[in-house]
């Protein structure tokens, strides 16, 4: 498989498709490489996407202690393939790490953040309970169906009957083998507040688009939009959570090609 090998030599691993303007997808909880596949496909005519699997998961290396900087890294190194720059698309919680990556001063041309997971101001309080701490816990421990669960309801808010319907779903493995990861996404939310001061200083062109099914993706796109120096918020009508490539592709073609 195509791979680099980030600065503390972990090796990451990416598909690239279709030949342009480089673009970097970067994916979010309980996500690997299939994750960003269709929406790969759709913008292939139009760039080179790179797919790849964030440390830790699908066939990426992962080294420790974990650190928001050595995920970064690891983007700056498929930037670093990709000829020096990269637009980046991040999704629910990568998004919040492309967003850290841009505040790093990563050679990112334009970013494009899909559902970015923050808190603001809608009467929702941001989390006071270390829920890195907890989850780390139960991973260390063994419980990792339990850490995948904590994660679903605690954390997402899925119904406690819906969860334990999933524990017979055919995924329910991959999830799973996933569940330290889970400790990543956390340390990259922090408290999941809106990050105003970080994003103030990230000067690159970026959209936040929010699928509009839920107000508390739209009122976190909206927030994030506004407090980026060279933002814009845009809402797609009927969309969930989910990637749907015909979507949110022409969104993203339009931005990025601008």
């Amino acid at each position: 498989m195509p791979n680099v090998l980030s600065k503390d030599g972990t090796r990451i691993v990416f598909d690239r498709i279709g030949d342009g303007p480089p673009l970097i997808l970067v994916v979010g909880a309980f996500n690997e490489r299939p994750t960003g596949a269709g929406l790969a496909e759709f913008l292939a005519p139009h760039f080179s996407v790179f797919n790849y699997d964030r440390r830790g998961r699908g066939e990426s290396g992962d080294t420790l202690p974990y650190a928001v900087d050595r995920e970064i890294e690891d983007i700056a190194a498929l930037i670093a393939e990709a000829r020096g720059a990269a637009a980046v698309f991040g999704y629910s919680s990568g998004a919040a790490l492309a967003l850290q990556a841009a505040a790093a001063g990563l050679a990112i041309t334009k970013l494009t953040l899909y559902d970015p997971p923050y808190v603001v101001d809608n009467g929702q309080p941001p989390r006071t309970v270390d829920h890195a701490a907890h989850l780390a816990e139960l991973v260390a421990t063994g419980q990792r169906g339990d850490a995948v669960e904590y994660f679903q309801t605690k954390i997402v808010g899925i119904a406690e009957e819906v969860v334990v319907q999933m524990r017979q779903a055919p995924f329910r493995p991959a999830l799973d083998a996933m569940a330290h990861t889970l400790v990543y996404e956390m340390i990259i939310l922090g408290d999941g507040s809106l990050p105003s001061e970080m994003a103030g200083a990230v000067r690159t062109p970026t959209l936040v688009v929010a699928g509009g099914t839920s107000p508390f993706m739209r009122f976190a796109a909206e927030a994030l939009a506004d407090a980026l120096p060279n933002g814009q918020a845009r809402i797609l009508e009927g969309e969930t959570h989910d990637i749907v490539p015909s979507a949110l592709g022409p969104v993203l073609e339009e931005f990025l090609t601008q």
